[in-house]
Order: C-alpha cells, then structure tokens, then sequence
C-alpha cells in the first residue's frame, strides 16, 4: 500500500491522506501511524481518499475505528487484540456519524465491506473533493 498526504483549504485547512492499494494486515498499521502523526502536528480535519483503495479487510476496519477514535481525542483500541478490536468497531456505531473523518471515492467493494461492518452510516461518504473539503 502506497500512501501520500495533502492539503486542501476550507473552512479549516483539510489534511488528505490518499490510499493506494490494499488495506490489511499487512499495511493498516501504516494508516493508523500517518493518522497518529498528522495528529501529532497538530491536524484535526482529516479526509480519506480511497479512490485507489482496491481492498480492504477486518484490520482495515481496525484503522478507521482507530483513526476515528483518534480525531475525537478518544483512546484508540489495540490492534492486537484481535477480535476485541472489532468488537470495540461494533459498538461505534451508536455515536453518530464523524465530525473529523471523513472519507473520499470509496469503491463499490470496499462501500459493500463498510456496509455490512455498519460503518457506512458511521462514516460521512463523498464523491466529490470539493464539497468534501467544504463538509469540514
């Protein structure tokens, strides 16, 4: 998995993190890191383009809960705990939708993933950069 960062200005400036490849156990530490750090510089406008996203499996799930945790300034759960991670996914779904994290062109096979985990009503979708940005 490939992934590169950019910024577009809003309302509030909009840090971009786009996703080139497959989203699994071999690459969703690597997204929760680049998260964690552009937190770390102090981001709080986070959008997810998943326009090159090809895949995305339980531990791809993982990290958008975590990143999600992260942008509310909650504590993130632990990937390695497996199954508890997920289930910790499971139980967000009542918190209403993302206010920090968004997500950008998600494929119809990764859309139908986040559909069944419930994910889609809790992360706020769009097709379209521009308006994106301005959801901020």
């Amino acid at each position: 998995m490939n992934i590169t960062l950019s910024i577009q200005q809003g309302r509030a400036p909009v840090t971009i993190i786009h996703i080139d490849g497959k989203l699994d156990s071999h690459s969703f530490q690597r997204l929760i890191d680049e998260a964690k750090q552009a937190y770390a510089d102090g981001v709080r406008e986070l959008l997810l383009d998943m326009t090159k996203l090809t895949y995305i499996s339980s531990a791809g799930i993982v990290s958008l809960h975590s990143i999600a945790k992260l942008f509310r300034g909650e504590e993130m759960p632990d990937p390695e705990k497996g199954w508890g991670a997920i289930r910790s996914a499971e139980k967000e779904r009542g918190n209403g939708i993302q206010q920090h994290v968004k997500l950008l062109n998600v494929p119809p096979e990764v859309r139908s993933v986040l559909d069944v985990v419930g994910f889609s009503a809790f992360f706020e979708m769009h097709t379209d950069l521009a308006q994106a940005v301005a959801s901020f």
